[in-house]
């Protein structure tokens, strides 16, 4: 049962075509940029076309995977997060995140939900959590759903298939869509 917070933000599960392919982004976090973006955070583009951290209330660009740079002493670095106020040589910079709308994740719930609500909404909570240590997100989805006729950043698809969770658990882990993306219309929730 998922009776243990343990959030692990967007994680893909799969995609319809077979393929879930991160995008290589070259530059694609500004030089410095004074926040961590963990393994999983949503993201989106910024009018400079580089990703920063998704707010509740922004679109999305997908899930971030993770960055190389080269830093400014010359050392190649990679990693599964970005740590905060880095700089790096112009041009060395590659950031890689999930972009694709039709991408299924997992994310686990701040709380319960229960069957009914495949196919509705709900927002991003604990968007900037996670850790430094693992270098992975802890963002998950609101128990608050969006309700018939409204939007919401993420669509409920389905239950994830796992052991220990089911619908009604304390904190269900759920599968989602991106329903609010920079590259589509939103839809709201049937």
């Amino acid at each position: 049962m998922s009776s243990t917070s343990s959030p692990f933000g967007l994680r893909p599960s799969f995609h319809p075509s077979g393929l879930d392919r991160a995008v290589a982004l070259t530059d694609g976090i500004a030089s410095a940029y004074a926040s961590n973006i963990l393994k999983g955070q949503p993201v989106y583009l910024n009018t400079s076309g580089q990703i920063i951290i998704a707010t509740t209330s922004s679109l999305l660009q997908g899930a971030f995977a993770g960055v190389e740079w080269t830093d400014t002493t010359g050392r190649r670095r990679v990693s599964n997060y970005w740590p905060a106020s880095t700089a790096y040589v112009t041009g060395s910079c590659v950031a890689y995140y999930y972009s694709d709308p039709n991408i299924v994740y997992d994310i686990q719930c701040d709380g319960s939900l229960a069957q009914t609500a495949i196919g509705d909404q709900a927002n991003f909570s604990n968007i900037a959590a996670g850790s430094t240590t693992t270098g992975l997100s802890a963002a998950t989805i609101s128990s608050s759903l969006a309700g018939a006729g409204s939007a919401a950043q993420l669509k409920i698809i389905g239950l994830y298939n796992g052991v220990d969770n089911a619908w009604g658990d304390a904190y269900t882990t759920v599968q989602v869509q991106i329903n609010q993306s920079q590259y589509q219309a939103s839809v709201n929730a049937i």
